[in-house]
This record gives C-alpha cells, sequence and structure tokens, in this order.
C-alpha cells in the first residue's frame, strides 16, 4: 500500500472514530473521574474509569475538543478496556513514544491507535492526542494513592 493511500486511511479512522466514538457517556458504579483539558487549544476531557482487581472493566469519556483529541479518546477507553493496570500503563508509554516521533514496541497491536502516528509530524496537535492517554494515567496514579 503506498504511502498517500495508508495516509488516506488512516485519516478514515481518525474521521471515523471523531464522528463516531466509541464509548461516549460516563459511569456512576465503581468508577473514578479524572477531567482534563488542553489550555492552549480548548479540548476537554471527562473520563471515567471502573477497574476491579487490578483489572479496567470498562472506560467511558465525555468532552469536546478536535477531531484528533477526540478519536484519540474513543480509541483509548477501546484500547485498555479489559486490561490490568500495567498494560493499559504501558500502551500510554508506547502511545507517547509514537507521538514524539520515537521508536516504540512494535510487538504490540495497536489496532487503530496507529492511525495516529501522523500526528507525529504536528507538534502543536501532539498535546490534543495524548490528552485523554494523559487523563487515564493520572486518573490510575490517583486510585492507586487512595
Amino acid at each position: 500500500m503506498s504511502f498517500n493511500n495508508l495516509d488516506q486511511l488512516y485519516r478514515q479512522v481518525i474521521m471515523d472514530h471523531y464522528k463516531n466514538p466509541r464509548n461516549k457517556g460516563s459511569l456512576e458504579d465503581g468508577s473514578f473521574t479524572i477531567d482534563m483539558n488542553n489550555p492552549t487549544c480548548g479540548d476537554r476531557i471527562h473520563l471515567t474509569l471502573k477497574v476491579e482487581d487490578g483489572i479496567v472493566q470498562d472506560a467511558k469519556f465525555d468532552g469536546e475538543g478536535c477531531s484528533i483529541s477526540m478519536a484519540s479518546a474513543s480509541m483509548m477507553t477501546q484500547a485498555v478496556k479489559g486490561k490490568d493496570i500495567e498494560k493499559a500503563l504501558k500502551l500510554s508509554k508506547i502511545f507517547s513514544e509514537m507521538m514524539q516521533g520515537n521508536d516504540y514496541d512494535d510487538d504490540v497491536d495497536l489496532g487503530d491507535i496507529e492511525a495516529l502516528q501522523g500526528v507525529a509530524k504536528f507538534p502543536a496537535r501532539i498535546k490534543c492526542a495524548t490528552l485523554a492517554w494523559k487523563a487515564m494515567e493520572k486518573g490510575v496514579q490517583e486510585e492507586e494513592q487512595e
């Protein structure tokens, strides 16, 4: 597949997650919430996670922002559901490395998340893509401290 076709496919995946977000909403029972925003562009996210026995049982998000931030939140919630906290944090680390244009563990199947790798070429948009991931990391850290 040529670069242009791959780029187009990635754009379609991002727009699909933006227009048809997965896991949009919030959780009430036994979950914790994290609110974060990106003041430079106005993106904001309200993330709720339900963690039981160290496993992310469910994840939902709400908020507003650009297509990249909302698509990334959709992809992140899909990626961490059913994963133990350690694997969810590892995914976040891999995603962060990918956003910075660094080498990352490509043995891990990133699924739709891989569509965001082109964001690394646009430094001003990296914070958009990482907002939901940073919220998840913050929430896990706060939950572990309690």
